[in-house]
């Protein structure tokens, strides 16, 4: 078999930049291009040695199956398309998610492609784009609405689809979320035992999912541990961190500044401790911040920030693995997962 391989290799042309294709196995192995396609797809009548010739060959030449090909043969693109929001670029979010799905895809024959949209433009206008062209086989979306008109357009025409994110509309579907209600819950609770009673909430924008949760959590956390709630309306996490940074200096030199904060996201964070920093208050002393965050930058750039770690690289694989399973057909309600807050120092 090495014999024949090496000849096939030398015998092959060089100096082409032309995408491997079926016939370049079939030239380099000496085999028929029938085969090289019935071997590749693991026909029943094609003997095991010729099935890992031909594997072998198409790995070392980087061989990718035709898109459009395959679409023409079976009706599907094997493509999964992620849709995200640029506020989540901003957020830090999209490369951890990214290299969470990109995991799970590795071991499977679909492909990546994400879309990136603006929150204030139509958020609909993706979901539309893909499900009218037949772009992608599933969708994974984000940043979900209570009443999401992407679920259920996706719903209506029953496509494959998963969301970061739940939504609150009777309907059931595939998602994985964060427990963004135990967050602000656990982050009052830390905030009190550091003997804080002014307590103030960076929250999501009201028209998101996880802005009901994470308030339901704060206000809970606030009565169970006898706090006060500061009122923090001017900005939310979707601001610009030059506005979140002036509304924190505006409030702390207020009348009855709060003496603690949980900021919904890391970066937030950054623009409250460089309020607090341009104020002369100092952490752990002055005043008290609990953050969630996605990475552990924070930890490391100000260990004064009591941080809780939301794995958005394991949402990616959650999701991956939900959106495939429901192509395949498994029922959504067997595609619900939820994560949970990890305090930091934990992994």
């Amino acid at each position: 078999m090495k014999n024949r391989l090496s000849e096939g290799a030398r015998a092959a042309p060089a100096g082409t930049n032309e995408r491997p294709t079926l016939k370049t196995i079939a030239f380099m192995t000496g085999l028929g291009i029938t085969t090289v396609s019935r071997a590749l797809k693991d026909a029943p009548d094609i003997g095991t040695e010729t099935k890992e010739r031909v594997r072998l060959v198409a790995a070392q030449i980087g061989y990718q199956p035709n898109r459009a090909g395959v679409r023409l043969r079976t009706g599907k693109t094997n493509v999964i398309s992620l849709i995200l929001s640029l506020e989540e670029e901003i957020m830090g979010l999209t490369s951890p998610m990214v290299i969470g799905i990109s995991e799970v895809l590795a071991t499977t024959q679909y492909h990546l492609v994400v879309t990136p949209y603006r929150a204030q433009g139509n958020a609909l206008d993706p979901v539309r784009y893909v499900l009218e062209t037949g772009a992608a086989d599933g969708v994974i979306i984000s940043r979900t609405e209570p009443k999401d008109p992407r679920v259920a357009l996706m719903m209506e025409r029953n496509f494959p689809f998963a969301t970061h994110g739940r939504t609150e509309m009777g309907l059931t579907h595939p998602y994985h979320d964060f427990d963004n209600e135990r967050f602000a819950y656990e982050a009052v609770r830390k905030l009190v035992e550091q003997g804080r009673k002014r307590l103030v909430l960076l929250q999501p924008p009201p028209y998101l999912t996880f802005y009901l949760h994470m308030r339901a959590g704060f206000e809970r956390g606030v009565r169970d541990f006898g706090a006060t709630a500061v009122p923090f309306n001017e900005v939310n996490l979707d601001s610009s961190l030059v506005d979140i940074r002036r509304a924190a200096e505006n409030l702390l030199r207020a009348p009855n500044a709060p003496d603690g904060i949980v900021s919904g996201s890391g970066s937030g964070a950054v623009a409250l401790v460089a309020a607090l920093e341009a104020d002369g208050l100092k952490l752990g002393e002055h005043i008290d911040l609990v953050s969630k965050e996605s990475q552990m930058l924070l930890q490391w750039l100000r260990p004064e920030v009591m941080t809780m770690r939301e794995d958005i690289r394991l949402a990616g694989r959650e999701l991956a693995k939900a959106v495939i399973a429901r192509i395949e057909g498994r029922a959504p309600e067997e595609l619900q997962t939820l994560s949970y807050p990890i305090p930091t120092g934990e992994t």
